[in-house]
């Protein structure tokens, strides 16, 4: 259900972009689309360096814009410090925005700033207002959209997990592939027998981890009842069986497919991992989930699983993270959240310097490459409203 916010002012639109954006910008140029009346979310990049040409750079963000089928609009906000006495930081880029949104056939709702020491409008003169006044203003419907965060980085950090809850989910982990070993029969100089049975001096199996080995029977599934798991109390031998299959690229695959789609899709993806490894090519239109082309997904189920994802990084040992924290760039990649998407796979990498996954999500942030279905932002396209999207890495 769309939520409906209505400013009346240039101050109370102020006040909803943090919200649109979902934290307080910085140092951004933020560009909030328009289709009518209405607004289509909102863009976020670094503001443009001294040497950088604004005309240039103004092209790039105006023409994103115009990737959304329906809008005839843009706002412009400039979050830039320093003061605005004097004169509006960044009038070269308002003008440049001004320029290429007439120039494309948009009309330019708005160019505003907000700097250290006061806000205005780039049309008004350059005429400072004190930033007591943004506060003040509150349109009607705001306290129906979720708080925003402090900053972009916010939420970047993993939580700090206690030496207890480590050890727990690195035994869980041991007992785990303990338990793959005896469930899948054994290796190769086993002579253990088919059933895997126990010799004098084996360890014991934890029940808890054979249990946790039949989920890996149906991966879709357990993708699926992942994205209802509570991010903060996750048992630790489920935790390490989807752990387990997110460090196979081939299992991590169907997880992508399964939580940018629906479990359904999952099943498809599973089926023609299993093809492909028989020589069979491998579905065009599956593999092109990974590069963001396709229906739009539901936001919330990419949440959720970047919340699981993010919980069970921060439970394992950080040599052992690199699969995880590059699901974590993928998924951000996937709500248009470049910058978080860049810190995950540089992450990622410094582990494991050519991990795969992460070397893709990096090659997409920096060719400032963004999901195709972040330019769909139609009501009907997702249960939800449409998301923010940090347009390129900062």
């Amino acid at each position: 259900m769309t939520t409906i916010v209505k400013a009346a002012s240039a101050a109370e639109f102020l006040s909803l972009v943090p919200r649109l954006l979902g934290f307080h910008a910085s140092q951004s140029a933020v560009l909030v689309p328009f289709e009518g009346k209405r607004t289509l979310g909102a863009l976020r990049v670094d503001l443009p360096a001294a040497d950088v040409d604004v005309d240039r750079f103004a092209a790039t963000l105006v023409g994103m814009v115009c990737r959304l089928p329906t809008a005839d609009g843009v706002a412009l906000v400039a979050y830039a410090s320093g003061s605005a006495e004097g004169g509006l930081p960044h009038r070269s880029l308002a003008d440049a925005v001004a320029r290429r949104t007439a120039s494309s056939g948009l009309r330019l709702v708005d160019a505003l700033c907000v700097a250290d020491d006061g806000w205005g409008s780039y049309s008004d003169a350059d005429v400072a207002r004190p930033l007591t006044e943004l506060g003040d203003a509150v349109p009607h419907g705001l306290e129906r959209l979720p708080e925003p965060a402090d900053g972009l980085e916010d939420g970047l950090r993993l939580a700090e997990v206690d030496a207890s809850e480590m050890a727990d989910a690195e035994q869980a982990m041991a007992a785990l592939e303990r338990a793959v070993d005896v469930v899948c029969g054994p290796g190769d100089g086993d002579d253990r027998g088919s059933f895997g049975e126990r010799r004098p001096g084996d360890e014991r199996i934890d029940p808890r981890a054979l249990v946790a080995s039949l989920l890996l029977d149906d991966l879709p599934q357990l993708y699926e009842d992942a994205l209802e798991w509570d991010a903060e109390h996750i048992d630790p031998h489920e935790g390490a069986a989807l752990i387990w299959c997110l460090r196979r690229p081939a299992l991590r695959d169907i997880a992508l497919v399964g939580w940018s789609g629906h479990v359904r899709d999952a099943d498809e993806a599973l089926q023609a991992q299993l093809r492909w490894e028989q020589g069979a090519e491998y579905p065009a239109h599956l593999a092109m989930r990974m590069w963001g082309d396709g229906a739009r997904p539901e936001p919330a189920r990419l949440i959720a699983a970047l919340s699981v994802v993010r919980a069970l990084a921060s439970r394992t040992r950080p040599r052992d993270r690199a699969p995880l924290l590059a699901m974590c760039g993928w998924l951000s990649w996937t709500l248009g959240r470049s910058t978080h998407a860049a810190h995950y796979a540089d992450q990622a990498r410094r582990i494991e310097p050519e991990h795969g996954l992460a070397e893709i999500v990096l090659s997409f942030v920096g060719a400032g490459h963004l999901p195709e279905w972040a330019f769909d932002r139609r009501p009907e396209s997702a249960s939800h409203p449409p998301t923010p999207f940090d347009g390129a890495g900062g």
